[in-house]
């Protein structure tokens, strides 16, 4: 292909080029400038006339400060540019580092949430930097910025627990250095998490009541069975035939949160659900989501529940019924902490420690019948006044 023609300026070392707008098409001019450095000549494109609304005194002025050494050739700046994405490559940013975290993680609802959590929270502030480069007063300022918006507590520790996650794997793998403490340390916000979700008398024959009304019997057993056995909605989900074990009478929960696989007794009610619920062809889990996969949500089913059963708004359908049968457990005082935590596959005693007060309460009451039994005795007209009398006489 010809060279095109050149077209001097009445600037030295400045000429142009006729060529044709990208856009439009029209007869465009494409001006350059020539300088010598360092005895080479150097020859680079300055700009388009309508495009980047080059004149020829603007590529003078161009060429006078590369000649100056005030800006880079396009040669030099693409050479930077170069340089920049070499070590761009071989940077671990959070957003690089997520990309190894996910690619490790098994596909289901926990790496769903991440994944949202640090798109929308995480990548837009600390997406293109590096964790050594994340200083304390950054991670402060997402907390607080996540409570102005309105986000609780909880969402705000959440988001910061997949920061240090994020990095803990990094330097596990090593990807890169963990930051030095005097210049990063991540502050949680303090939760409230002592609240529990319980249910009177009257609420919970209601509920009982849209159970049985509930024409998806998947939904319902789902319920029945998150009501009898504490379970999570995630390990409901996960729960296979295999792990339905009638002959001992347990359930086997494999990887539930926080823990490693693990069983759970398999009482009378729950049996009753189990023996009757209905087999999917094909398919291993108990309660199968579409073309016989893993169930990922219920949410549509337990909400047609809850407003059937006229429950508060603030009552969870699903979590709601784990703190129902903790609470159920704890305020009849026949149960001891140690063993509720492991009912409910706690890994800590302090995440069963909001039931004791129903249990305190449970003892108390009983405490008080004691009392008053005891404390009526020998008063006129008290039964329990003629058996102690009784008692005496056959010593």
């Amino acid at each position: 292909m010809p060279a095109k023609q050149r077209f001097k300026t009445d600037y030295p070392g400045v000429y142009f080029i006729e060529g044709h707008a990208v856009a439009s098409g029209k007869p465009e001019r494409i001006f350059y400038v020539m300088y010598r450095r360092d005895g080479k000549l150097i020859e680079e494109k300055a700009g388009r006339q309508y495009q980047d609304a080059m004149t020829p005194a603007k590529a003078a002025r161009i060429r006078s400060e590369r000649i100056e050494g005030k800006a880079l050739s396009n040669q030099g700046r693409r050479e930077a540019e170069d340089a920049a994405r070499a070590a761009e490559a071989g940077r671990w940013t959070l957003a690089k580092l997520w990309d190894e975290y996910a690619s490790h993680k098994t596909l289901g609802p926990a790496l769903t949430t991440d994944r949202s959590r640090f798109e929308k929270y995480l990548k837009p502030v600390f997406g293109n930097l590096e964790p050594t480069e994340v200083l304390t007063l950054d991670l402060d300022r997402l907390r607080l910025r996540l409570l102005k918006q309105g986000k609780s507590a909880q969402t705000a520790k959440h988001v910061l627990a997949l920061f240090k996650r994020l990095i803990r794997f990094g330097v596990a793998k090593g990807l890169c250095n963990a930051p030095d403490p005097r210049k990063q340390t991540i502050s949680m916000p303090r939760v409230d998490n002592e609240t529990t979700e319980d249910l009177d008398a009257d609420e919970l024959v209601r509920l009982v009541q849209a159970i049985e009304a509930e024409p998806n019997i998947q939904a319902a057993n789902f319920m029945r069975l998150a009501m009898f056995t504490g379970m999570r909605r995630g390990e409901l989900f996960k729960l296979e035939w295999r792990d339905v074990d009638f002959d001992r009478g347990f359930l086997h929960i494999r990887e539930p949160k926080g823990g490693k696989s693990q069983k759970i007794p398999l009482n009378d009610a729950a049996r009753a659900v189990l023996a009757s619920h209905p087999h999917v062809e094909d398919s291993p889990f108990v309660f199968p989501g579409q073309g016989g996969k893993q169930r990922v949500t219920i949410q549509v089913a337990s909400n047609r529940i809850k407003a059937r059963a006229g429950l508060p708004a603030e009552f969870r359908p699903l979590h709601g019924l784990r703190h129902l049968f903790a609470s159920t457990l704890a305020s009849s005082g026949k149960v001891d902490m140690l063993t509720l935590q492991k009912l409910l596959t706690h890994k800590s005693p302090n995440m069963t420690k909001r039931y004791s007060h129903l249990r305190d309460d449970a003892l108390k009451q009983a405490s008080e019948v004691a009392g008053n039994l005891l404390g009526n005795a020998g008063k006129p007209g008290d039964a329990s006044d003629r058996k102690v009398v009784s008692l005496g006489k056959d010593r």
